[in-house]
């Protein structure tokens, strides 16, 4: 589930060279479209727009592009979709998308494109291949290429970490040094010692973590614990039984810790914060650790306070069940009701050639190509390269399943309600949210 929100500091454009040189596009439509590509209104979007240009050029193509903030993108997009609209030619949507749009024939199944042009799926990242791109999930049936790969991970001022003063004092209460934290015990550990304390004159907090409750941003943030304790959707052997795998052991005292977290080490105001609140909170000097997707962290390389050097990354930490982190980004497909899926078939050809996705990761976005992310000076490439890596190696992704909203909207509120508003219990409110899942998937005939 997906990248929520706003602007980051990263001025990408700038980034941005001339066109590529010698990547050649056989156009097969009979003349030139205007096509339309959507997506959220965000930096990496900006990009592709630039990036576009390219396609523009070698195929005769004109590209426009609607961009909706995120706020609003999912009500759009969505509504565009079920409603039949021609709006969009391509669509860069959320992978829990994929269920519905599959099954209700809004995306064009490309497996007969991809066996043409020779575009092989093994050539990008598993997780989004599974995440962005494949109905039903782990079948070889595509309706997207991967196309912005993100994950939640942590961002921490390591040059606080690294005063002395602090390290000596963290090392006697802790008995360990003040660095990367490698379980979640460790991390809240590093919260509790930064709350409150005074840095340069300004009081700080320990760490800005997503608890809004509007879209998802609470259930994108809870996951990164849920996981690590235990939490499964549902039992592997019985598709859709819940019980004992939502509210197990270890998923209850999962959502105990991010209580714990939310009430020790938080900024004043964090009761409905994503991903721009977040953002503001790290950027402006409060916090020593945030919780944010990938995408921000091109952003806060580049930002006078917090950037060149100030900063570090890490992948979300261990748990006593293992390490997982929340999956993110997208995948592109070619909408089913476009007039122009020819020539909207081209982009995905363009789009999926390796010197594009080259580029796509030099100007600030997200390649899920393999040969990109895998290549020997990728890691080096980024001050947070080999994070990304790590954390894309550790994903899990909320459910896909067509009814995915409906799935959604009753965990945001419960783990809102306990969470920040501290009613009832950790085993209430997953209880709770097992019932209302089977409620669900008892509409859904899959009970």
């Amino acid at each position: 589930m997906k990248n929520r929100m706003m602007n980051s500091a990263a001025t990408i454009g700038l980034l941005l060279g001339a066109g590529l040189a010698g990547t050649a596009l056989t156009t097969t439509s009979a003349q030139a479209a205007d096509l339309t590509l959507c997506w959220a209104a965000w930096d990496p979007a900006n990009a592709l727009v630039e990036m576009s240009k390219d396609f523009e050029a070698q195929s005769g193509h004109n590209m426009s592009f609607e961009f909706v903030p995120w706020p609003n993108f999912a009500d759009r997009m969505l509504n565009e979709l079920n409603s039949g609209g021609t709006l969009c030619d391509l669509l860069i949507g959320d992978s829990q998308w994929i269920g519905g749009a599959a099954e209700n024939g809004q995306y064009v199944k490309l497996n007969d494109f991809f066996d043409q042009e020779g575009i092989d799926m093994a050539d990008f990242l598993p997780a989004t291949v599974t995440g962005y791109a494949e109905w039903p999930k782990n079948t070889p049936n595509y309706y997207a290429l991967p196309a912005y790969a993100d994950v939640v991970g942590w961002t921490y001022r390591k040059d606080w970490f690294e005063r002395p003063e602090l390290q000596a004092e963290f090392k006697e209460k802790y008995g360990r040094d003040l660095g990367v934290p490698n379980t979640l015990a460790e991390l809240k550990d590093i919260a509790e010692f930064f709350q409150g304390r005074e840095i340069d004159g300004k009081t700080v907090y320990g760490a800005a973590i997503y608890t809004e409750r509007g879209s998802e941003g609470i259930t994108m943030g809870v996951t990164n614990a849920l996981y690590n304790y235990g939490f499964l959707y549902e039992d592997p052997e019985n598709p859709y039984e819940l019980e004992g795998f939502v509210n197990s052991e270890g998923a209850i005292e999962a959502l105990e810790f991010y209580k714990e977290l939310y009430d020790c080490c938080t900024p004043p105001g964090a009761s409905d914060a994503y991903m721009s609140q977040n953002i503001d909170a790290y950027k402006s000097g409060q916090v020593a650790m945030q919780m944010n997707f990938a995408f921000i962290w091109p952003g806060v390389e580049a930002d006078p306070n917090v950037g060149g050097g100030k900063s570090g990354y890490f992948a979300n930490p261990a748990g006593p069940a293992g390490q997982f982190a929340q999956l993110g980004g997208q995948g592109i497909s070619v909408v089913a009701n476009s007039d122009n899926k020819d020539a909207a078939l081209e982009y995905i050809k363009w789009f999926a050639q390796k010197d594009v996705q080259q580029k796509w990761w030099d100007v600030g976005g997200a390649s899920a190509m393999r040969a990109v992310v895998e290549d020997p000076g990728f890691a080096s490439s980024q001050p947070f390269a080999r994070t990304f890596l790590d954390s894309m190696a550790i994903v899990k992704d909320f459910w896909a399943e067509p009814a995915y909203a409906s799935l959604l909207l009753p965990m945001q509120e419960r783990i809102h309600n306990y969470v920040v508003a501290g009613n009832g219990t950790a085993k209430e409110a997953l209880d709770g949210l097992v019932k209302d899942w089977d409620e669900v998937f008892e509409d859904e005939g899959k009970k």
